[in-house]
């Protein structure tokens, strides 16, 4: 072997060191707070889950996807945090309540730890799907039941699916040695449903974390298991209320590229399923259009859909963006048998203030039919549909009873 060929050798196996060290390499703690904190949790720690593949992703401009509260001082003042930063918290009694199996709460798109578990008025009226909110939530249901609780909280509140994925093997990790636990109930919502399923099925990159057998039961509330296609059936109304130029502030991608606001053609492919905003959207992605029919009264419904110039906006269609999805990628990979898996579904399509998906049974957001969609859970535990919508699936009565009864089953 020549002089090029040893330094090329060389360096391909540093090069393949440093990503599986990078795949492999523990969480280490960046700082702790334990005093001035909200919403019942009595301590919070900021991690790092040290993967250079984990970079950092983009915030819109206008700061609507910025990170707000107490949740700017837990990331050390940054609104805009790194993704390989994570926070865990740590709800009362962690480390003395009894129940063997510790409990994992995982947030999902637009939410954090202390909205979606501990204080589901954090946000105000309306920002739980109705129009009064509870300051109370699951955190502390489970605490009063003597589970040892944690939560897990986002730097990206649209994060790349792979990103959240590899974090919550890594709070797994974390909360597994902080209780000397073998394995995690862990609970989670909506998009990241989808990515915790992912991790239990080792969908990811090839840095990516391998299903580690340290998870006793996934719950998953609203999951999209066989994805969703609710923003191209609904592109005119949605995309108004994310296009800024049309006073839109919402933070989720949309299908139309170009819409009539006020009288002018207003363009944002930022705000798109392409969009480096939203990176973990279209891994979700799948047509529902073979299985329930488009709203045909609704603005340029064929267009938005299927792509081309309507009367008020463009779009590229559902079709352009599918190339991104994971669906059906992780629908056939299959969970891990050792992992007893729920499904726990909404059939109320009353989210307040919300243009809610009425083209077939959902909960406002997801169609029962995807979250309920066993195929590739290969310990299924049951599942149940409830009377709630998407955002009270995590605090209403009917889906804390449920998840408590799947908890405490043997």
């Amino acid at each position: 072997m020549n002089i090029s060929n040893i330094k090329l050798s060389g360096f391909l196996y540093l090069f393949a060191l440093t990503c599986f060290n990078s795949a492999v390499s523990s969480p280490t703690l960046d700082s702790s707070y334990t005093s001035g904190i909200g919403n019942g949790w009595v301590k919070v720690d900021r991690w790092d889950s040290n993967n250079v593949n984990l970079t950092q992703e983009s915030f819109p401009t206008d700061g609507r996807g910025d990170q707000t509260g107490q949740r700017v001082t837990f990331f050390n003042g940054d609104s805009t945090p790194h993704s390989a930063q994570f926070l865990l918290y740590y709800a009362p009694d962690w480390d003395t309540n009894t129940k063997a199996t510790p409990v994992l709460l995982v947030h999902g798109a637009n939410q954090d730890a202390d909205i979606a578990w501990a204080n589901p008025n954090e946000a105000g009226a309306y920002g739980c799907g109705r129009a009064t909110c509870p300051s109370t939530g699951l955190m502390q249901e489970l605490v009063d039941d003597d589970f040892k609780v944690f939560a897990l909280s986002f730097a990206h509140k649209n994060g790349n699916g792979y990103f959240w994925s590899h974090q919550i093997a890594d709070a797994v990790e974390v909360v597994k040695n902080e209780t000397g636990a073998s394995e995690v109930d862990v609970i989670t919502w909506s998009k990241s449903a989808f990515n915790g399923r992912m991790y239990v099925s080792s969908v990811k990159e090839a840095w990516g974390v391998s299903y580690r057998g340290d998870v006793r039961r996934l719950i998953m509330l609203g999951g999209p298991n066989n994805g969703v296609d609710g923003s191209f059936r609904h592109g005119w109304t949605y995309t108004f209320t994310v296009f800024p130029a049309c006073g839109g502030a919402i933070n989720g991608p949309v299908a139309n590229d170009k819409i009539i606001c006020f009288g002018w053609w207003r363009s944002g492919n930022e705000w798109t399923y392409t969009s480096a905003y939203f990176p973990g959207a279209s891994q979700m992605l799948k047509r529902w259009d073979s299985t329930y029919s488009l709203a045909t009264l609704e603005q340029d419904w064929y267009t938005t859909y299927h792509g081309g110039w309507g009367v008020f906006t463009h779009s590229k269609g559902i079709d352009h963006y599918l190339s991104g999805s994971i669906v059906d990628t992780l629908r056939s990979a299959g969970t891990s048998s050792g992992v007893r898996v729920h499904n726990l579904c909404g059939d109320q399509a009353d989210i307040a203030l919300l243009h809610n998906e009425h083209t077939g049974p959902s909960d406002g957001v997801v169609f029962v039919d995807s979250c309920n969609d066993a195929t590739g859970i290969n310990n299924h535990g049951g599942s149940a549909v409830i009377s709630v919508n998407h955002l009270e699936l995590g605090w209403d009565t009917p889906g804390v009873s449920q998840i408590k009864t799947w908890l405490n089953a043997l």
